[in-house]
């Protein structure tokens, strides 16, 4: 994570990171000069459907001021819930504030090693900044009711006479007894995760040991793979995995970067590389049994620093968190033997931060399990590179597709699971004008859809969830009117499309789209001085009922903002196009 404005093809791709290596020393002064007071940031999502409501109980777990933290392990306290106190429906609140100089951070939140939040933080001003983050966190309910587990929170930072910003942070969780007929339990309130009849019975972590550097996994290359063994208990009757991923340093933007062949043909110094291509992978002992693709977020120091003055980016304050269903792998795990839970990233290059939560529903009895189909997976990547000298043009396609089938024989009697996944990534870059213009195009598509299905064949349920992630990027460098200066200009276009529907008619449908456009002028790494506007709308509409936002920011302020929670005409999702 970085400060990064788009450069030409050497700034643009230069070594930049938030978590401090390879840092490149861009400043950015706040546009608001005319005020002295304290801006708050926000990202923009629905409120919590029992927002109103009063909470049961709070308790406020940790305060802490982040300064020179580079290589310390994270904050604990022990967490233990608060007696007396009735409840159903668990909230993280993460409030924090900084004044001064500081370039943007990334940070945590674990509990008992299972993560509970990945968050960034804003640049900070000299007037200084605050924001708040609130996060539906009762899917980890089976954690929350323990007592004496270690709460723990990672921001690294740097503080010293240039870098100015200290990070003040305050964690609380607020406890609400919500009636199911008043509010229907959703899980991951920000994206449309995948939703539960309960939350899991046990999650177990899927961390970096004893998190002296943080649980999160660390890498470096394409050729790792972190994880650990695991046994699952023989009651096991539904298993989900949820991984939690964020790119920085060389593949902050890794969008956006050339095949190495072009930074080597062109003499080029940077090594932001490999091309453009990732994925998160996902290895059960030898087998790959699933992948992400992430959804690109920028933090606040990305493409133009400007955009994010006080509105940031889709995610930058609450980065999703992907979930795998594993039930139909069951067969191969119920075995009472331990297995290697492992994850990688496909050309990946440093580095990237990544875990895992694994969630297991419990039956009383032991249960019985066969994976009767796993098919043949299919998958296609095709890449093509055309380039003389700075100018070319570079592409990468992917397809996946499969379907997964098994049954288990619980409690709640024998029922196949049957999984199917269809994923289409392409990515497109080209540059122009001797590699002083860049245009980068991005789409990612998924469709997963999980059945489960009686021993007589008939539906027991079924779920569909469709996303899709376009982004669309362009910059371009000029020459400006003062010496040793250049004028940056860009445009960006990003969008989180997401439509669940559930047997019986119910859905969920959010759609979250940001335009903006900006120019700057720089001067070696700092920014003299610019505008950017930033515009978004987001629409979500399904059980928990309707809302709708659209607000503007322009030059550090905000321009207008006008939210309502009505019902509106069904939204249009269109069917799942061909790339």
């Amino acid at each position: 994570m970085a400060i990064l404005i788009f450069f030409c093809f050497i700034s643009f791709i230069a070594p930049l990171s938030s978590s401090l290596e390879h840092h490149s020393h861009l400043t950015k002064q706040s546009l608001r000069q005319n005020t002295t007071s304290s801006q708050q940031y926000l990202e923009i999502t629905r409120p919590l459907p029992f927002a109103n409501l009063t909470p049961s109980c709070t308790f406020h777990i940790l305060t802490h001021n982040f300064s020179n933290t580079i290589g310390l392990p994270p904050v604990s306290v022990l967490y233990s819930p608060p007696s007396n106190c009735s409840w159903t429906h668990v909230v993280l609140q993460f409030n924090a504030s900084s004044k001064g100089f500081q370039y943007d951070r990334i940070a945590a939140v674990w509990l008992d090693g299972a993560e509970l939040l990945r968050t960034s933080t804003p640049e900070p001003t000299d007037n200084g900044v605050f924001w708040s983050v609130t996060k539906d966190v009762t899917r980890y309910s089976s954690i929350l009711v323990n007592s004496n587990k270690s709460l723990s929170v990672m921001l690294e930072n740097l503080v010293n006479d240039i870098y100015t910003g200290v990070y003040q942070v305050n964690v609380s969780f607020l406890y609400y007894d919500v009636k199911p007929v008043d509010n229907p339990i959703e899980m991951g309130a920000n994206n449309l995760k995948s939703s539960y009849e309960k939350p899991a019975d046990l999650i177990i972590p899927i961390t970096s040991g004893n998190g002296s550097q943080g649980f999160w996994f660390r890498f470096l290359n394409e050729s790792e793979l972190h994880g650990q063994k695991v046994i699952i208990p023989n009651n096991t009757y539904k298993a989900v995995i949820e991984i939690y991923v964020s790119s920085h340093g060389y593949d902050e933007f890794w969008y956006s970067n050339p095949p190495d062949s072009y930074i080597q043909n062109n003499s080029l110094t940077t090594r932001r590389g490999h091309g453009s291509y990732r994925e998160v992978l996902l290895n059960i002992d030898e087998n790959l049994v699933g992948s992400v693709v992430p959804f690109p977020v920028i933090f606040t120091g990305g493409i133009n620093p400007l955009y994010w003055e006080p509105l940031v980016s889709i995610g930058a304050f609450d980065l999703p968190s992907y979930d795998i269903d594993l039930t139909s792998f069951l067969g191969l795990l119920l075995d009472g033997q331990d297995h290697f839970f492992g994850l990688g990233v496909a050309d990946g290059i440093p580095f990237w931060l990544v875990d895992a939560n694994l969630h297991l529903w419990l039956d009383n009895n032991e249960v019985q399990a066969k994976a009767f189909d796993l098919g043949t997976p299919k998958f296609k990547i095709e890449r093509s590179s055309s380039f003389i000298g700075l100018d070319g043009s570079f592409e990468v396609e992917l397809k996946r597709k499969s379907q997964i089938s098994s049954w288990v024989n619980s409690s709640a009697g024998n029922l196949t699971t049957i999984v199917s996944r269809e994923l289409k990534f392409k990515n497109k870059i080209n540059f122009y004008l001797n590699g002083t213009e860049k245009h980068i195009k991005q789409k990612v598509e998924e469709e997963i859809e999980v059945r489960v299905l009686s021993i007589s064949g008939s539906t027991i349920s079924k779920t569909k969830v469709k996303r899709k992630y376009p982004l669309t990027i362009t910059s371009k460098t000029l020459p400006s009117t003062e010496n040793g200066t250049s004028l940056m200009l860009s445009d960006l276009d990003h969008e989180w499309k997401e439509k669940k529907k559930s047997d019986g008619g119910s859905s969920n449908t959010l759609t979250n789209r940001q335009q903006c456009n900006g120019w700057m002028v720089v001067q070696d790494h700092n920014v003299l001085y610019g505008g950017a506007t930033t515009q978004q709308s987001y629409s979500y509409e399904g059980e928990a009922g309707c809302y709708s936002r659209s607000i503007t920011a322009a030059n550090g302020m905000l321009m207008n903002d006008t939210a309502n929670s009505l019902c509106a005409a069904p939204l249009k999702f269109g069917s799942f196009s061909a790339l």
